[in-house]
């Protein structure tokens, strides 16, 4: 069975979805691993340590596009690489199922079995596959060391000659993954944190992280059975924010993290809340590939406000520490893979009844097989 990984070809995006140490146990298992030459340049895993690994280095990608049994890719494909899939062909990657109805039905019409990193459930048995939640990780990490970069300011609490430097406020709004990194990494720095989540559960942890939690009386939130926030109501968001609003002129590092899964991404941070910060304090919106939780935020630039504040606009934070990324994300894929291998036949045995392929199948045998989108696929044709 021959799995291939491509190079990634979107502008801007550096982390790979194979590394040297998957690539061989991929090999182990009994995967004829090839991969596109100068796969891993960016992410800092050179050709020479992937031959050693096992890996067959290609120099026609499109022949080997079409001969694979098994791609695995970072990014969404474009219809003609999906067009050139064998039928029967297995992808794994991320697909942003909610926003690509017409990518979907090319996956269909190719006949190949798409599977969305997005859409592996969040349980205990699919933990190592989770790569929403190791990417978001970096991302909280990368937030707090890009803001640090740009605050122009020292983080931690410092007694010198000269007197003392006051730590750095910073405000983390959503308590998720890439939210708690977040206030693990400024702690370590030395800042003084406070956080705020809709969800009540996430108050113990934010405390655990040493970090204050801020209380604002919303009603009835909670989270779904995956552990994403709920949709918050507007009346809910109106008065999350004049909540936030205080925290937000007191911080020098605003990190919103706040994503609704399936759904555009929340506004949390107004232009008035902006316009009340402090000149040279700084913004990072991790939820800017989804929409955004800031309003004047603008992805792949930086925003300088009147009032001197700085809004980042970075879409894919990751990116800035690819080798960990990489590192985390090719061990992904590896669980996924590992999980569904058949020693015997050595190959992939795709079980229907499977609660992780259940939850992540969204294509096979040229139907839309996921309950979630082959309505959306339907409303698409009509």
């Amino acid at each position: 069975m021959i799995c291939y990984v491509p190079a990634e070809t979107v502008s801007g995006e550096l982390r790979t979805a194979l590394t040297p140490t998957t690539a061989a146990a991929l090999t182990k298992l009994g995967l004829t691993v090839q991969a596109e030459a100068g796969l891993g340049t960016a992410s800092r895993y050179s050709d020479d340590k992937y031959t050693k690994a096992g890996v067959e280095l290609v120099g026609d990608p499109a022949a080997a596009l079409g001969a694979a049994d098994l791609v695995l890719r970072v990014r969404k494909p474009s219809p003609e690489q999906i067009a050139a899939l064998k039928p029967g062909a297995v992808h794994l990657s991320f697909l942003d199922p909610f926003n690509e109805s017409a990518l979907l039905e090319n996956f269909a019409e190719a006949k190949a079995s798409a599977v969305s990193l997005e859409m592996i459930p969040r349980t205990t048995l699919a933990q190592k596959m989770d790569a929403l939640s190791s990417q978001a990780s970096l991302g909280g990490y990368a937030a707090v060391m890009q803001a640090a970069a740009r605050i122009r300011s020292a983080l931690p609490m410092m007694m010198t000659p000269a007197g003392t430097i006051m730590p750095c406020r910073v405000f983390v709004i959503g308590a998720g993954v890439a939210g708690l990194q977040a206030i693990a990494t400024a702690k370590r720095l030395g800042a003084r944190i406070e956080a705020f989540d809709t969800r009540p559960v996430a108050e113990e942890q934010v405390k655990s992280l040493g970090a204050k939690f801020v209380k604002i009386d919303l009603g009835d939130t909670g989270q779904t059975a995956g552990g994403y926030a709920k949709q918050l109501t507007p009346k809910q968001v109106a008065k999350q924010q004049a909540g936030m609003a205080k925290v937000c002129a007191q911080s020098d590092i605003v990190i919103t993290t706040a994503k609704v899964f399936g759904c555009k991404a929340p506004i949390l941070l107004t232009e008035e809340m902006i316009a009340g910060m402090k000149a040279g304090s700084v913004i990072v919106d991790l939820a800017l590939e989804t929409g955004g939780n800031v309003e004047g935020a603008v992805p792949g630039e930086d925003v300088v406000t009147a009032n001197g504040a700085t809004i980042l606009g970075d879409t894919s934070l990751e990116n800035s520490v690819a080798t960990h990324a990489s590192q985390v994300l090719a061990a992904n894929f590896a669980a996924w893979i590992t999980h569904f291998w058949d020693e015997e036949t050595k190959t992939l045995k795709l079980d229907r009844k499977d609660e992780i392929l259940q939850g992540c199948l969204i294509t096979h045998d040229g139907a839309i097989v996921h309950e979630r989108f082959g309505k959306k696929a339907e409303k698409l044709k009509s």
